[in-house]
């Protein structure tokens, strides 16, 4: 396969924009959907492998680029694995992540009062695809494991960052900086698998 050299990057979401184009090669020209004017489509996979491929195949055809999309989302154990694969959605129609974090102590006060006093194990999760039309490139998947932190801490990332203390640490993702998290997280560590198909 030809190196790739132009690339969508297959997402809406600012926070994700950057933090992809931080981990791609520099040779690499990167476009964002915003500026094709382009709206997500319809995720209505079962799976976040699914739902990148959906995007990532939907955006190729729309540009006529290979684009690379992420789906990702954050599992509690305690709450069924949720938000999991509708993690965005529980911010609502803009996907306010600060109505979707009270969301979630929402649900973790009413699963178990005493919440805070445990390690409510929890994980990221984040697959990477990339698609040329109708064609599937590749699709990879990565997680990295942690906890949920007791009150949202720090102003860095994006999405759920402020509650997730990962694996060994004891801060969350918000309060580590960018390119400390760009090393241990589950985007990262997808991207490794992704490496050699750019």
């Amino acid at each position: 396969m030809k190196k790739i050299t132009h690339l969508l990057i297959g997402t809406n979401n600012k926070g994700k924009l950057k933090e992809i184009r931080e981990l791609l090669p520099k040779y690499i020209k990167t476009y964002s959907t915003s500026e094709f004017n382009l709206k997500s489509p319809i995720e209505n996979g079962k799976t976040f492998e699914e739902n990148s491929i959906i995007k990532s195949k939907y955006f190729s055809k729309k540009t006529n680029l290979i684009c690379l999309a992420d789906d990702s989302g954050l599992e509690i154990d305690i709450l069924n694995r949720k938000p999991g694969i509708h993690s965005a959605r529980w911010g609502g129609r803009n996907s306010n992540f600060k109505k979707a974090i009270k969301k979630v102590y929402k649900k973790l006060d009413k699963k178990d009062k005493n919440w805070r006093n445990k390690k409510i194990k929890a994980r990221f999760i984040c697959a990477l695809s990339i698609s040329f039309f109708d064609k599937k490139i590749v699709c990879v998947k990565s997680k990295v494991e942690g906890i949920i932190s007791s009150e949202p801490k720090g102003i860095n990332g994006f999405g759920y960052d402020p509650i997730f203390i990962p694996k060994g640490k004891r801060y969350t993702f918000a309060e580590i900086s960018p390119d400390k998290k760009y090393k241990i997280d589950h985007r990262f560590k997808a991207f490794k698998k992704i490496k050699k198909f750019l």
